[in-house]
């Protein structure tokens, strides 16, 4: 499966926190053995910042540093720091609408093996036909019009990975009922016929009934990432916030979730039957 700038980097802080670890220092130590090689560019907040993969670019002259730090001079290996530093500067279409959109999850998306949604209010942005994206961003509040088609034209962009061809991830999809109902009558049936449509054996779609109750996902969606080479990670979005879930017990967890919301879910043949009775 193809990476991406963003993985790169996460995976780069990854193996950055793992390298300190290793080295058994903390990091106001790495600032103090940093200063000592006569360096100023890495404060203890700065350190915790790219563990986070909280840093937008990594410099190659801070990565070298840290390796410099930590005394990691095998050559292959310090070659795959800066590999995925290179990597992780690379420049990605949605940085071209980056004044328009969160792109975190538009980012790790590319890099995944499967993605998996649990999806309650409004149908996943990698599902939506143009008519129905515009008019969910207009009903979050969105009134400037090149703002607008702006973000619609990136929403159609992230779409180019489910495509047949492009050999992207996986994607399953547990989709509310209610969220179905919500879609304006006069583009609920194009939207419904495009969920039908583009179903397939790797691109498969759930709806959790209005029938089912409350479920576990009640608190709210969430998208799990799983990843062919590296350990697998959760996503959660608010009006107020986006964060990335990377530790191994809260990404379990989200999963358990999803298994319990899927057992919730009307099978496939069941789900394209439920889709057809929506169509007028």
């Amino acid at each position: 499966m193809a990476s991406s700038p963003p993985l790169s980097k996460l995976r780069l802080s990854r193996m950055l926190r793992e390298s300190r670890e290793a080295s058994g220092l903390t990091a106001d130590q790495v600032n103090e053995k940093a200063r000592e090689l006569g360096a100023n560019k890495v404060s203890a907040s700065t350190i915790t910042r790219i563990e986070r993969d909280e840093w937008v670019r990594p410099k190659l002259e801070v990565v070298e540093l840290l390796l410099d730090v930590y005394d990691i001079k095998d050559l292959a290996a310090r070659d795959e720091y800066f590999r995925l530093a290179k990597e992780a500067r690379r420049k990605t279409w949605w940085r071209n609408y980056d004044d328009v959109i969160e792109s975190t999850l538009i980012g790790l998306e590319p890099g995944a093996s499967r993605i998996r949604d649990v999806a309650l209010a409004v149908i996943p942005g990698l599902l939506q036909t143009r008519p129905y994206a515009r008019a969910v961003i207009v009903g979050a509040g969105i009134v400037d019009a090149e703002e607008i088609d702006r973000r619609v034209e990136a929403r159609m962009l992230r779409q180019q990975i489910l495509a047949p061809a492009a050999e992207g991830p996986k994607y399953w999809c547990i989709l509310d009922e209610s969220a179905l109902r919500k879609v304006p009558a006069e583009m609920r049936d194009q939207q419904i016929r495009h969920l039908l449509e583009i179903q397939r054996p790797d691109l498969r779609i759930q709806v959790l009934p209005d029938s089912a109750g409350l479920h576990a996902a009640i608190a709210g969606g969430f998208t799990l990432l799983d990843f062919a080479e590296d350990s697998g990670l959760a996503y959660t979005e608010s009006a107020a916030s986006q964060r990335v879930h990377d530790d191994e017990e809260d990404v379990e967890a989200f999963d358990q979730v999803y298994s319990y919301v899927s057992a919730s879910a009307l099978g496939i043949q069941e789900s394209v039957q439920l889709l057809e009775s929506l169509i007028s």
